[in-house]
């Protein structure tokens, strides 16, 4: 039996779809060539809930690089919420979103 891989950008967009369903506002840089090296994939904003995070998208096997990485602990030491997402997380993916 083979499994179907699903790639960092199948995964961005099913997260893409389950923001939209639940009000979610998002950035996300198409290009990221003259971006900070490491900065989070998504920036997700919700207006009504007063919420704002951060998401690091990976491949299941896919590590985050030290630079993803201080960036991850950068926003988490200001306070942020940040996720790092796989696509055998998108159950709690959608939950995060829906609360």
């Amino acid at each position: 039996m083979s499994l179907i891989k699903i790639t960092e950008a199948d995964l961005r967009e099913q997260v893409r779809g389950a923001a939209r369903l639940f009000g979610w506002e998002m950035h996300f840089t198409w290009l990221s060539m003259h971006s900070p090296k490491g900065f989070p994939d998504l920036f997700l904003a919700h207006p009504e809930k007063k919420r704002i995070l951060w998401a690091e998208l990976k491949g299941e096997k896919g590590k985050l690089t030290p630079d993803q990485e201080r960036w991850i602990q950068i926003l988490r030491d200001c306070g942020q919420e940040v996720h790092v997402w796989r696509p055998s997380d998108f159950d709690l993916i959608v939950e995060t979103l829906r609360k």
